[in-house]
């Protein structure tokens, strides 16, 4: 069978066209960015005509790279960026830009909202963190969270907000404007936080939403990611290059998926993802929360299971941002030399920055980075948390601190790793996933840094679109999907940490995680 899926990212979407029987293969792919509008105020928005651009263009080169028709496509879903806050009318048309995950302009309405109470955890009312803790084992803790999105909105564009059918995340949208039909999967609804996740008691907690005053009537129908979410209008399916009534399935959230494409479907089971952002993920049949390190079981898209989450904000594009400003010279001179296309050229461009990083000794020759370019949130919660290099010498050079910026993702993960361990136990070895696990250099660097065996996959880049793809497929079939991933997910490579790295990054890990402490208020003072 042939299953279309759209993995949509913070920047660009990877349109991914999989033929999926006795074992799972990628047909064809395609590529297409958009924009993602950075403002003064913590402002983080985008286009959905950008976006729906992106998926016409994308769809239509599957079927000029490949011999597969349209008519043979049996299914499609969506994988997406999660904690989006989509405003639309009753014909899902979006009222503004839809702001992502990364925004957090509802600094205020957060602050005024939390940080009320005589009694504080973490800064935020114990009264208003208990009820939502009670009813989903999360809470709204971070100005990034969707209410506070929501909220900002209703302050500050009152005229949007009367104007309001339902709110939806990005995966919800797209889905709408394919199918007409306008609801959240289960997935989605918890990223709000006023779900509830209590067995028999599953949807919209309604004294969350009285609490946080939020509009019962802006909260959709809630749907299963496993379920199909209705048929591809004849509209959309022209845009798109498709034919009417392709059943378009629930999806969701790209950390919904990603352990079923690594293969990790045995509770227990960790992975690691680098991609734009970072994650440490551990497959779990019970929900568990830890308040300090701000993690907590996000749903999985198997009913009754939850993805043990811990977030680094931004790890793929802390390298990408240290290419691109760091080595310009160095892609300059490869770009002079290379006249593939684009993509093949951007992967070439990261194996020859990180075959010279490997040239460099581990740790950096003593330099060290923080990876908190748009702030952090685990297991600290701190929007003006930024990057640092810390430790660079005369004698240092460009390699060095590009290095450096690769461990520090390492560092971070490791450190993520641990917090995790306080509440669950990880595995050993890990399945590393996400565009990081193509390189080798950062297989081995995370090995060693982790010290545990690490495992790559498959697919490695497209774990999330591997694992809607064979929840679609086990819809179709009415298998189980968690078995279907233990069968058709295969581990590529695995990398043993190396034992003679281990006192240089010992050394700078446990410098590493003393420097948010020490600049905690020259963070704070330099945000205002």
């Amino acid at each position: 069978m042939y299953i279309i899926i759209y993995d949509f990212g913070t920047s660009s979407v990877k349109t991914c066209l999989f033929k999926i029987n006795e074992d799972i293969r990628l047909v064809a792919d395609a590529n297409s960015d958009y924009g993602i509008y950075i403002s003064d105020d913590g402002g983080a928005e985008q286009d959905v005509e950008e976006w729906w651009e992106a998926l016409c263009r994308t769809t239509r080169s599957l079927f000029e790279v490949s011999d597969v028709k349209p008519q043979e496509i049996e299914g499609l879903a969506f994988c997406s960026q999660i904690q989006g806050t989509v405003m639309v009318d009753e014909h899902a048309n979006a009222l503004r830009r839809p702001m992502n995950y990364l925004d957090q302009k509802g600094y205020k309405e957060y602050k005024e909202c939390m940080g009320r109470g005589l009694i504080k955890v973490s800064g935020c009312s114990l009264y208003k963190l208990a009820r939502n803790l009670k009813v989903n084992y999360a809470g709204s803790v971070s100005a990034k969270d969707p209410v506070w999105k929501y909220k900002w909105v209703e302050n500050h564009e009152p005229d949007v907000f009367k104007r309001i059918y339902k709110w939806l995340d990005i995966s919800d949208y797209l889905v709408a404007r394919c199918t007409g039909r306008i609801i959240r999967t289960a997935d989605t609804a918890f990223a709000t936080f006023l779900y509830d996740t209590r067995k028999g008691r599953e949807g919209w907690n309604t004294g969350l939403l009285k609490m946080y005053g939020v509009k019962p009537e802006h909260m959709p129908e809630i749907i299963d990611s496993t379920d199909i979410a209705g048929h591809l209008t004849e509209k959309a399916a022209k845009e798109l290059g498709l034919v009417k009534d392709i059943p378009v399935f629930g999806g969701g959230g790209d950390t919904t998926f990603v352990n079923i494409g690594a293969g990790c479907t045995r509770p227990g089971d960790t992975h690691i993802y680098i991609g734009t952002s970072g994650w440490v993920s551990t497959f779990m049949n019970y929900q568990t929360v830890d308040l300090k390190s701000m993690i907590t079981g996000v749903l999985s898209a198997k009913h009754g299971y939850f993805n043990y989450y811990a977030e680094l904000e931004t790890a793929g594009k802390c390298a990408e941002w240290a290419i691109r400003h760091l080595a310009l010279d160095d892609i300059g001179i490869y770009l002079i030399k290379n006249h593939d296309d684009y993509e093949q050229k951007i992967i070439g461009i990261y194996d020859y920055i990180t075959r010279e990083v490997d040239k460099v000794p581990a740790g950096a020759n003593g330099v060290i980075f923080t990876p908190w370019l748009h702030g952090n949130r685990c297991p600290f919660e701190d929007s003006n948390a930024a990057g640092i290099f810390f430790n660079i010498r005369i004698e240092n050079n460009k390699m060095d601190m590009i290095r450096a910026v690769f461990e520090g993702i390492c560092y971070h993960l490791r450190w993520l790793l641990e917090a995790s361990e306080r509440k669950v136990k990880t595995s050993d070895p890990i399945r590393f996933v996400g565009g990081g696990a193509l390189s080798p250099v950062i297989c081995r660097m995370l090995a060693d840094i982790t010290g545990r065996r690490i495992e790559t996959v498959e697919h490695a880049q497209e774990t999330g679109a591997v694992g809607t793809a064979l929840v679609v497929a086990a819809g179709i079939k009415g298998e189980d999907v968690l078995e279907m991933a233990r069968r058709l997910v295969k581990v590529t490579h695995t990398y043993d940490p190396d034992p003679g790295t281990k006192e240089a990054y010992e050394r700078n890990y446990k410098v590493f995680k003393k420097i948010y402490k020490s600049n905690a208020s020259n963070f704070r003072d330099m945000a205002k």
